[in-house]
């Protein structure tokens, strides 16, 4: 697979085909009467496995391809999709119902849309991929999920499950700004679990993360995570936290690590700074914001060692592409510096509404979907400490490792989390296994409570990849990336029940 991480020539994988239809469709739609327009073709293949207890249990291989057009009518968007589009007559049909969509929608008068300006690349991008995992043989993939489960499940445990997924998608990008983009992204990931039975209670254990690590890259990914190194290990873990101390209840200094850290960005700052959510625009399904664009600038989100950016150009990561799906070249961008917040998520209309000058977090779930605000690669930066330096700088505190349920307000202020594991720290001591850890607090509060953050050591931080984050009506997945490394809070409640 041709490589790299950066803007060149359009991938031969997208098609010439593909771009004559999106031309036609956003043709149509300029001759119908929209103002602006742009048209996606995808092309994607996608493949899941999965394994418990020593057997294969669901092998699923899925495959489409369609057309995806907007059109802009004074103040309104249109969207119409075509699975299949077998020629221009067909595109420019989709491109002119989406104008009479639009239209049909600014029925009311309102204030024209206005758009931030993007430059109008005609090039493309491919994400790296050492090893096509469409090309590993399913035997293979068949031999580790089914290995790692067996190994699990003679240990002892109740269930034990592995998985594995990947993607191949190809988009062709037209607007009538004279944007051309192909590009061409793979994304991999695996991970495996297990379950334990007790006396009224189910213990679990995760690795290398909750459902999994994902990136945009290949089966190298899978490869590096090693599953069969880990499976004795997380099985025996499940097991002796049937037998481990409850975590304790009240406020103390609470140490997370990395992966349980990426789902806190991803649930308590991500979904925050989504502009839609913040505008009001998506207040009907995925709830608002309690962020006010007024502080925008000023408001201190976090302490100082709290540094949020948005990055979108990140090698390998989950979140990582080369264009938007609006067309807008990847830019890194800081959402959160040194505590005080300074950026958002944006598309191109909202941007323009808020008074911002950017956008370029904007994609759809596939070709049948309307692009929408989402994250990307929204991540904190590493720290000046390391986990080491946290365990031995804390008198008293806990430690929990690997999420295992979320809870968040509609606004992302007020959060709930438990953990698989946790240990008491003690007078500078990592100590006793804890069961059922959890926390709570609000998001600036808690923030704001940041005294140490990790990243030092080698190997520390890392971007985990989220390929389920849901938003929209109808629903749409998508797939994002969150750095992370262990960090320490002050005074937290933590061994909250119900």
């Amino acid at each position: 697979m041709s490589s790299a991480n950066e803007i060149g020539a359009t991938p031969a994988a997208v098609e010439a085909a593909a771009f004559d239809a999106a031309t036609a469709a956003v043709q149509a739609a300029l001759a119908a009467g929209a103002r602006y327009a742009d048209a996606r073709v995808v092309d994607r293949r996608h493949e899941s496995m999965t394994a418990r207890d020593g057997d294969v249990r669901t092998l699923d291989q899925t495959a489409s391809v369609g057309l995806g057009v907007r059109a802009l009518v004074g103040s309104s968007w249109g969207f119409a999709a075509l699975g299949d589009p077998a020629g221009d007559a067909e595109a420019r049909a989709t491109g002119a119902r989406a104008t009479a969509i639009a239209r049909a929608s600014a029925a009311v008068p309102g204030p024209p849309m206005e758009l931030v300006g993007v430059p109008a690349v005609q090039g493309g991008w491919s994400s790296e991929c050492l090893e096509d995992p469409f090309a590993v043989p399913l035997a293979e993939k068949a031999a580790l999920l089914t290995g790692v489960t067996a190994t699990m499940k003679a240990a002892g445990v109740a269930v034990a499950e592995a998985l594995h997924q990947a993607w191949d998608t190809r988009t062709a990008f037209v607007s009538s700004e004279g944007a051309r983009i192909g590009q061409h992204v793979v994304e991999t990931g695996a991970g495996m679990h297990c379950l334990t039975l007790g006396d009224g209670e189910t213990q679990r254990r995760s690795y290398p993360a909750f459902r999994g690590q994902y990136g945009t890259r290949g089966w190298e990914l899978v490869r590096e995570i090693d599953l069969p190194a880990h499976a004795d290990r997380i099985a025996a873990e499940c097991q002796e936290l049937l037998t481990a101390p409850q975590c304790p209840s009240g406020d103390t200094t609470l140490i997370l690590g990395g992966e349980q850290m990426s789902l806190q960005v991803h649930e308590s700052v991500g979904h925050a700074i989504e502009l839609d959510r913040i505008l009001g625009w998506e207040a009907a399904f995925a709830g608002t914001s309690w962020l006010d664009l007024s502080q925008l600038g000023s408001l201190r989100f976090g302490s100082e060692l709290m540094n949020i950016t948005i990055d979108p150009t990140i090698p390998g990561a989950l979140g990582s592409f080369g264009f938007d799906d609006e067309g807008t070249p990847a830019t890194a961008r800081d959402a959160v510096r040194d505590g005080i917040w300074v950026g958002v998520l944006a598309g191109r209309d909202s941007a323009a509404v808020a008074g911002l000058p950017y956008a370029g977090s904007v994609r759809a779930d596939g070709w049948a979907r309307l692009p929408m605000v989402r994250m990307t690669n929204v991540g904190l930066e590493p720290g000046p400490h390391t986990l080491e330096e946290m365990v031995a700088a804390t008198d008293g505190g806990v430690l929990m490792e690997h999420n295992r349920s979320w809870s968040i307000d509609d606004r992302r202020l007020n959060f709930q989390f438990g953990c698989e594991i946790g240990w008491e720290v003690k007078d500078g001591q990592r100590g006793r296994m804890l069961k059922n850890p959890s926390y709570t607090g609000i998001g600036p509060r808690f923030w704001q409570s940041l005294d140490m953050l990790g990243g030092a050591a080698p190997g520390e931080w890392r971007a985990w990849g989220t390929p389920n984050c849901g938003k929209g009506q109808p629903g749409q997945v998508g797939h994002t990336g969150h750095g992370a490394a262990p960090a320490r809070f002050s005074g937290v409640r933590v061994g909250v029940r119900g």
